[in-house]
């Protein structure tokens, strides 16, 4: 099976080259400059070159705060990017699963979001996301949208960060009223792999929106914690208001993961595992 993947050098996109040998896909990835999403022209030559049979979209504007400043840049990329790649994908009836994000929601509920829960986007970013989330259910009938959140594993994450500032102070604080399901970008390919090798079989019906994140869900400072847990470094827990940042978080974006295990079997995987 060939799968084209965007974003290369992102952190999903890189492991999903890691995790293609083991799952037994062929995974050609492609960098921005390779393959502009924002680009028809350079989508269909991709599509015609490699000839995919599934196309993961892992490219996207993640710079939450900057996306406040620069929301063109975010909705060009978030949005139209992702439309354009749905209507070739629409054109070759190739299969498009789509990364998206628990910033669609805008934190106000009490449990678990589920897939059918209504979208409130608090940031440019989770509007241009959620956005892009239309653009490719309107395009694209064959359409997998895969929300996660709180994804580490790459160069640049919450992990790498705090293991960096620990070692450069005594004392660190960090928000403890906002709480999700941290993800690792390798859980995050493995179930991408899953889900292209069910969605080739001819009989396949279950297109739409699926919700995939880490278990158990914590706050960033619990997270913090367990990330320092052998550090000697002094961690203190602090409210939102004393850490204000440009863009709004959801205080509660943990997701409810129970439609993608009775779909695909794929259960929650326990990000603890994944900090090494």
């Amino acid at each position: 099976m060939n799968i084209l993947v965007t974003a290369k050098n992102g952190q999903v996109g890189e492991a999903l080259q890691k995790a293609a040998t083991r799952f037994g896909v062929n995974v050609i990835a492609l960098s921005r400059a390779q393959l502009d999403i924002t680009d028809a022209g350079a989508i269909r030559y991709a599509i015609e070159q490699y000839k995919p049979d599934v196309l993961i979209n892992a490219a996207a504007y993640t710079a939450v705060d900057r996306a406040e400043e620069e929301s063109e840049v975010a909705f060009q990329i978030n949005c139209d990017g992702s439309e354009k790649l749905a209507k070739e994908c629409a054109k070759k009836s190739i299969p498009l699963l789509h990364i998206s994000t628990d910033f669609v929601f805008d934190g106000e509920k009490d449990t678990p979001y589920t897939e059918d829960d209504i979208c409130n986007p608090l940031s440019v970013y989770g509007q241009s996301k959620r956005d892009g989330e239309i653009k490719v259910q309107s395009a694209c009938s064959k359409h997998i949208i895969l929300r996660t959140s709180w994804v580490f594993g790459g160069k640049q994450n919450f992990v790498v960060t705090m293991r960096r500032l620990a070692k450069e102070r005594d004392s660190l604080n960090v928000v403890s009223d906002q709480h999700g399901g941290p993800t690792s970008a390798s859980d995050i390919a493995e179930c991408l792999l899953l889900i292209a090798k069910e969605v080739v079989k001819p009989d396949f019906d279950e297109w739409g929106g699926y919700n995939y994140s880490g278990q158990p869900s914590v706050s960033w400072y619990e997270f913090a914690c367990k990330i320092l847990e052998n550090e000697d470094v002094s961690i203190n827990p602090i409210p939102t208001s004393s850490y204000p940042t440009p863009a709004k978080r959801p205080a509660n974006s943990v997701l409810n993961c129970q439609k993608i295990l009775s779909v695909f079997g794929i259960e929650q995987p326990d990000w603890t595992k994944k900090l090494n």
